[in-house]
């Protein structure tokens, strides 16, 4: 029996963030202006075939999954990468700190160059649609934050976890994972996490602050050929 993460952005957009989402029973994707993340609710050719019909020419799909995706007729592969999917096997304490600050809608510009600089994985200028965002500021500018992406029953996604490398070694990354981990706990949900498969660095952050392997995962993203 599949488990609700094996297909994360399917189940998202199936249920709490079913506000954003387009497409119908078979194929889904995040609006555009949030993200380009994409799912079918399984391989067969007619959910791929509607997966493609999603797709709008000069933009990239992203897919991710516990199996390797298929590619849709009439679309190209343009990358794969494998990641690892990691929830925390307890419930992680909620933590303050004073240099942590809700993050808003005149924080997105700036979120959005971090994340480019830091390169943590998809992000867009609507990331805080997915969830809320918390920042670190140093002389007014933003050197680190974390947030919440993916959400289904029960689940939340630690996403967006960024350091400058102006002030990487203090331990600011372990932080806000704690920080908003913590905040997602507290909630009574589960904490989840993806990370790239050959950033050794943040697995084994991840691990030392609580968090397991619960699967390999596949990105894989399309284009319209």
């Amino acid at each position: 029996m599949s488990h609700i993460l094996d297909r994360p952005i399917w189940s998202a957009l199936g249920t709490r963030h079913s506000a954003l989402a387009q497409g119908g029973a078979l194929a889904r994707r995040y609006l555009p202006s949030v993200s380009l993340f994409s799912a079918t609710g399984d391989d067969r050719p007619e959910s791929l075939e509607a997966l493609r019909a999603l797709a709008s020419p000069g933009e990239t799909l992203l897919v991710v999954q516990s199996t390797e995706g298929l590619v849709p007729d009439g679309m190209a592969t343009v990358a794969r990468a494998s990641l690892v999917q990691m929830v925390a096997a307890e419930p992680l304490p909620q933590i303050t700190d004073p240099r942590v600050e809700l993050l808003g809608d005149g924080d997105a510009q700036e979120m959005l160059e971090l994340a480019i600089l830091t390169k943590p994985g998809p992000f867009t200028l609507g990331a805080q649609k997915f969830g809320s965002f918390w920042g670190i500021k140093q002389d007014g500018r933003l050197v680190a934050m974390a947030g919440e992406r993916l959400k289904q029953p029960g689940y939340t996604e630690l996403s967006g976890v960024c350091t400058h490398p102006d002030v990487r070694g203090r331990g600011l990354g372990r932080l806000m994972s704690l920080y908003v981990a913590g905040k997602i706990c507290a909630r009574g949900e589960r904490v989840y996490l993806h990370s790239y498969s050959t950033n050794t660095a943040a697995i084994t952050l991840y691990g030392s602050i609580g968090f397991k392997l619960r699967s390999d995962m596949h990105v894989t993203a399309l284009a319209l050929a």
